[in-house]
């Protein structure tokens, strides 16, 4: 079980993402296409976010300028108090690797490495010692329940296993902030649950969490409610009685061991 932050409560009052007037174009021949128009948005700290909307709503260009993979066309995206649109490719990379950590929904994980070697990857670039990074990428092991899966490739472990070995590694820097690509999308409803789960403890440690999906139900364990579409954004709902993944895990594994 991980523990909740005693101070998650008061962190929310800061802003840990501010979006002004984000415009994102890309130019294909002598067309411009626009994927973002003019978005604002804010996000606490220690909020968990559902960004919501069809293919081409601009949700995926969205999360790539957040994760700093990419650059807005015009407007100001400020990270924990810094402006990181005017930054070089250098300092790009290094708000990615020390301040943001990413989850995708195909895992990514290297297929000839063990999961503790995966988790490790991240610490490599950051030039920590051997064993400095085998305690961290053992202590983030731990907070996905997978300790015991430290030596097995990923061919040897479950797309749940897998997933969450992907969170660990998402862990492993100490990030203020994880974005989470469909990272239930290719896993059955019992393992989405799990993820979830996961994800609602580390969001109740202080955790901000921001989570692109286009499912409803995913989207029900989330506190706030992002809609896109067109570029625009349409739609900032809050949640205020998100789903307890806990307890819905919990009525799932009663509700499988009845069926004959």
């Amino acid at each position: 079980m991980i523990e909740a932050d005693p101070q998650a409560t008061q962190k929310k009052s800061a802003t840990r993402i501010q979006i002004r007037s984000l415009n994102k174009y890309y130019t294909m021949g002598r067309t411009v296409v626009p994927a973002l128009r003019g978005v604002n948005l804010e996000i606490k700290h220690g909020e968990f976010v559902a960004i919501m909307g069809p293919s081409g709503s601009g949700k995926s260009t969205f999360m790539n300028i957040l994760g700093c993979l990419d650059r807005p066309t015009r407007g100001e995206y400020i990270l924990d108090g810094v402006s990181v649109g005017q930054m070089s490719n250098t300092e790009l990379a290094d708000v990615r690797n020390q301040k943001i950590g990413f989850i995708f929904q195909s895992f990514n994980l290297l297929r000839w490495m063990s999961a503790q070697a995966n988790v490790e990857l991240p610490l490599v670039y950051a030039s920590i010692s051997k064993e400095e990074r085998q305690a961290r990428a053992k202590r983030a092991l731990s907070l996905v329940d997978l300790s015991s899966r430290a030596n097995h490739r990923p061919m040897e472990l479950s797309g749940g296993q897998q997933q969450r070995v992907a969170i660990a590694r998402s862990l492993v820097t100490s990030p203020s902030l994880i974005l989470a690509d469909e990272p239930t999308g290719n896993l059955d409803s019992h393992t989405s649950l799990e993820i979830m789960r996961i994800m609602q403890e580390l969001n109740a440690r202080g955790m901000t969490i921001v989570l692109v999906t286009h499912e409803q139900d995913i989207a029900d364990y989330c506190q706030r409610k992002v809609i896109f579409r067109d570029g625009r954004v349409v739609d900032d709902l809050a949640n205020p009685q998100p789903l307890n993944a806990r307890e819905q895990l919990s009525k799932h594994t009663a509700t499988e061991q009845v069926q004959p």
